[in-house]
């Protein structure tokens, strides 16, 4: 067995980076090269896992992770929560003479058993039901997080019920990638690439917005302790409007707290790459270098789990949720998506040869096929409680889903609708044919921060996820449309080509069919303005602006057909997933109301009586003494006493709208009563207003 890396090496980011990770690299320390090959072709090549080297995997992950402290092992999985779960066990086992053994066994590694009843299943399982299995995903690697005392290695694992019924993330994007695979590999096939065993897959790139501020004023807001988000504050005279902080330099205390965040991600082998202000003050991104879809999920669920706790020893509180300070930026999570082929290629890279743009082309008219035909599903995977107030806003794309091609591709697709492509703006003899099609320049579009499903180059990003929501669910249905559009287009070809027709001209009239029935979702333009939401109306695109409208669109029956057709979920699994989704909502929705009610009746009412009662004796005191007009100051003291009595009349209000249990009407009685609220903050003496201002969170650091 040869030793781990020298510890004075660890200091560099090259040894630092994935040394808490149980990689093909590191095992090949602790294993057999045999069984390393194995573990790298179920990886590389989707084989199914040979279950006899389970045993030598798991004593050499146990031997590498008690080297490293670890006193602990867990299953480390994604529930319908959107966050993550694990139950830590032990290593030892009694050895019957008052002693222990450490012991890890391939069934201890591949399978766990954990109580499935208080995790929610939208009726797939009763309550009293408790039995839940989690098992080993061998193509995202364990990982070892450390503790104050020791440490724990985490396991990535699907979660199913007793009955095989997806109870987490992670299966049913598991299964969209191998579904989206099949018809790529497919696609390939028919433009002469062969597979040998290679799986084609998707990359992504999630890009993570997020609020630092410092957590003595976090401990003072009951709203950002219970609900993530500010449910009451006015917006100071500075904030975002001189536009002075997007990319400016980052303040000492934040660039140590990231330098930290940095040196914990590499350890854990996620490749943190970029950090920078973004554009409201306190508001920041991370961003990494792209990887397998499955993994970067992983990895960004890592991130946010990571960003809270480094924080937390940095003496801020970060705040994941989409829109915690209203009137300014929101946060978002832009999930850039590219397809690689089995050739190891990019497919959504333009060419250096005819047959490869030929190729580059019809991915791209099938993601316009999918888009179109299935936008109400990509608009329901970023539908939350939190990103309903971020949708639409200034800083983030609206509800009705188009896709931004740029003016060059925009002009092909054009001409393809025509019937052929004859050049490009960029000079050149163009036609959708392998023989005749040049070489497309690349990064030939600007960037249009408005679409929701814009491309840039290289890839697609869909810029609609929320900030606090997993990349899981957006980009199962990604793969699934898209697999489901492939599916279509080779069907169409296979069968031409079958019955005679050339390769090329079938081709080029599928992409003219295609172009014709779907291009209404093409826009380039500023999807912030009116008129496109008008545009959009008369389109027929669809705009779902809440989130129970939106989440209907996973049980239509156009969505169970989709994703029982390719086996990525079942109506079951799709309807607990609609319950779990609304269910959620509403009781967001609720806990929000209930919040603001407390903080009013005990926090803001008081402070506004107090204010009153100062007002009312600077009054008398002033006329007693004979100082001459008081009018403005007993027009300051109408004001207060008509707005405390606004305010008490709008808290009831909303207590009477939470027991109709009307999501949309408290939401609307929550909107007055914060309104009341953040005037009266305007009026009072900070000293007597109870809650940290938003000029303090945002600015003081």
């Amino acid at each position: 067995m040869k030793k781990s890396p020298k510890s004075e090496d660890k200091g560099t980011v090259g040894g630092l980076f994935g040394d808490s990770v149980f990689s093909l690299e590191t095992m090949k320390r602790y294993l057999s090269a045999n069984v390393v090959a194995k573990l790298a072709r179920t990886i590389s090549h989707g084989e199914t896992l040979d279950v006899g080297i389970a045993d030598k995997v798991a004593e050499a992950m146990k031997t590498w992770a008690l080297e490293r402290g670890a006193t602990h092992f867990t299953h480390w999985f994604q529930p319908l929560t959107g966050g993550t779960a694990e139950k830590h066990d032990a290593f030892i086992t009694p050895d019957g003479k008052g002693g222990v053994l450490l012991q890890f066994s391939g069934k201890d590694l591949s399978r766990g058993e954990p109580d499935a009843s208080s995790f929610p299943s939208g009726g797939l399982r009763a309550t009293f039901e408790a039995r839940g299995y989690t098992a080993w995903d061998p193509t995202s690697p364990a990982f070892l997080r450390h503790t104050p005392a020791g440490g724990v290695l985490c396991i990535p694992t699907v979660f199913c019920g007793y009955h095989g019924d997806a109870l987490d993330k992670k299966t049913p994007l598991l299964r969209s990638m191998q579904a989206l695979s099949k018809q790529v590999c497919r696609l390939g096939r028919l433009f002469g690439i062969e597979s040998n065993g290679q799986r084609a897959y998707a990359t992504l790139g999630p890009e993570q917005e997020y609020f630092l501020i410092d957590r003595r004023f976090y401990e003072r807001r009951l709203d950002l302790l219970q609900t993530g988000r500010t449910l009451f504050g006015r917006r100071p005279a500075k904030h975002q409007q001189m536009e002075d902080h997007y990319f400016g330099a980052i303040k000492p205390r934040v660039i140590a707290f990231m330098e930290e965040l940095d040196r914990e991600l590499w350890r854990l082998g996620v490749p943190a790459k970029t950090r920078h202000n973004e554009v409201c003050p306190a508001q920041f991104e991370i961003a990494p270098v792209y990887e397998d879809l499955n993994l970067a999920v992983d990895h960004n669920m890592l991130v946010m789990n990571m960003l809270r706790e480094v924080a937390d020893r940095h003496g801020f509180a970060c705040l994941l949720h989409e829109k915690p300070f209203a009137g300014v930026n929101g946060s978002g999570k832009h999930n850039n998506w590219a397809i690689c082929g089995p050739d190891g290629k990019n497919w959504l890279t333009p060419g250096e040869n005819p047959h490869e743009n030929a190729k580059f082309l019809t991915v791209i008219c099938t993601l316009l096929k999918a888009v179109d035909t299935h936008a109400d599903l990509l608009r329901a995977t970023v539908a939350s409680a939190g990103n309903d107030h971020r949708l639409g806003a200034n800083e983030a794309p609206p509800a009705i889903v188009s896709v931004f091609l740029g003016e060059q591709l925009t002009d092909i697709i054009e001409q393809i609708e025509k019937g052929a492509a004859k050049s490009s703006k960029h000079g050149g003899t163009i036609e959708v044919g392998v023989t005749a099609l040049p070489a497309l320049p690349r990064d030939a579009t600007d960037r249009n921060r408005t679409s929701p499903f814009a491309f840039t180059g290289n890839k697609f990003e869909f810029r609609a996820v929320g900030s606090s929501q997993s990349c899981a669910g957006p980009n199962v249905v990604l793969n699934t449309i898209v697999a489901d559009a492939l599916a279509d287009v080779c069907g169409e070809l296979e069968a031409a080509v079958a019955g005679g027709e050339p390769f090329n001209p079938a081709l080029q009239r599928i992409l003219r069919k295609i172009v014709l029935e779907h291009k209404r979702v093409l826009f380039n333009g500023d999807n912030y303005t009116a008129e496109w939401r008008e545009e959009a109306r008369r389109r027929g695109l669809p705009n779902r602006q809440s989130t129970p409208d939106a989440l209907a669109a996973l049980v239509s029956p156009k969505a169970v057909a989709l994703f029982t057709r390719h086996g990525v979920l079942s109506e079951r699994e799709l309807r607990s997933r609609y319950e779990v989704y609304l269910h959620g909502y509403g009781r967001a929705v609720r806990i929000e109301a209930e919040c603001a009610v407390a903080m009013a009746r005990t926090q803001i009412v008081p402070s506004a009586v107090r204010g009153q009662r100062e007002l009312a004796r600077a009054v008398s005191d002033a006329e007693a003494l004979g100082c001459g007009p008081v009018g403005g100051v007993r027009d300051l003291f109408r004001e207060v006493c008509g707005l405390t009595d606004a305010l008490l009349g709008r808290t009831k209000a909303l207590e009477e709208a939470l027991d109709g249990d009307d999501a949309e009407e408290t939401l609307a009685a929550m909107a007055r009563l914060r309104e009341t609220a953040d005037r009266l903050e305007g009026l009072l003496p900070a000293e007597i207003w109870p809650l940290p201002s938003y000029a303090e969170m945002l600015f003081m650091m």
